[in-house]
């Protein structure tokens, strides 16, 4: 299976994604083992740790679907254009991932076929189930990358600068929160052409924002649904607060 959905029926006109929900790796991928050691399939190379549990519990408090992927972003990365040249990463973080060092363009294809565009159609009907969906993307990330300075923030607003409309609001928001440090496009951009969100938002002018979690302080379900308990409702007046929301 590409990827999982959860509350297709709920009315609300949130979709809550998670590109990065899973480590997993199909059996059919390389038997099923990319060459790397247990230790580095559950560092956030492998997945956005904390992320697909977040996504659930913030879709249920906004009452709409979720859709959540069912493959490590080592084997095809759902939240890459299929041309981009980091769609299959060969070196990630420092880390040589060995079976994809001699990928052929047939085995990126079967990835493209049986994983990548399946959870993007599925996406893509989600998103049109009413003419007003808004899209939150669900990410986590790292306190620090290997040999690099460890990153301050709690929470990053990721965003394009075709579209702010949800994001920069949302951002003024939190930030108003006194012991919250919020990250404005950090840690890194989140313009990206040929993204998800870049794919099933901004080509559609739908309502989107990105939203990264620091991955410690969403390990355990607890924070999940606290931090889900705390969002939603943010999420729900800054949206209402739009002039065209």
């Amino acid at each position: 299976m590409a990827f999982h959905i959860e509350g297709e029926d709920r009315p609300g006109r949130w979709l809550v994604t998670c590109d990065h929900a899973s480590n997993r790796v199909p059996d059919w991928v390389a038997g099923g083992d990319l060459g790397l050691p247990p230790a580095d399939m559950v560092r956030h190379i492998a997945w956005d740790l904390g992320a697909a549990g977040l996504a659930r519990a913030l879709a249920r408090r906004l009452d709409s679907p979720a859709i959540l992927s069912d493959f490590s972003r080592l084997v095809i990365d759902p939240n890459r254009g299929e041309n981009d040249p980091t769609l299959v990463m060969r070196l990630y973080d420092g880390t040589i991932i060995p079976a994809n060092r001699h990928l052929t363009e047939d085995d990126i294809d079967e990835r493209l076929t049986r994983l990548y565009r399946p959870y993007h159609a599925a996406y893509a009907c989600l998103a049109a189930r009413r003419p007003d969906t808004v899209i939150v993307a669900i990410h986590s990330f790292t306190p620090r990358l290997q040999s690099r300075a460890p990153r301050p923030w709690h929470v990053g607003i990721l965003y394009s600068h075709r579209d702010d409309r949800l994001s920069c609001p949302l951002i003024a928001r939190l930030q108003a929160e006194p012991d919250l440090c919020i990250g404005d496009n950090e840690p890194y951009s989140g313009h990206l052409p040929g993204d998800a969100v870049d794919r099933h938002a901004l080509s559609t002018g739908r309502h989107n924002t990105l939203i990264e979690l620091r991955h410690d302080l969403i390990g355990r379900a607890e924070d999940q649904h606290a931090w889900a308990g705390r969002l939603a409702p943010i999420l729900e007046e800054v949206l209402e607060g739009l002039s065209d929301g």
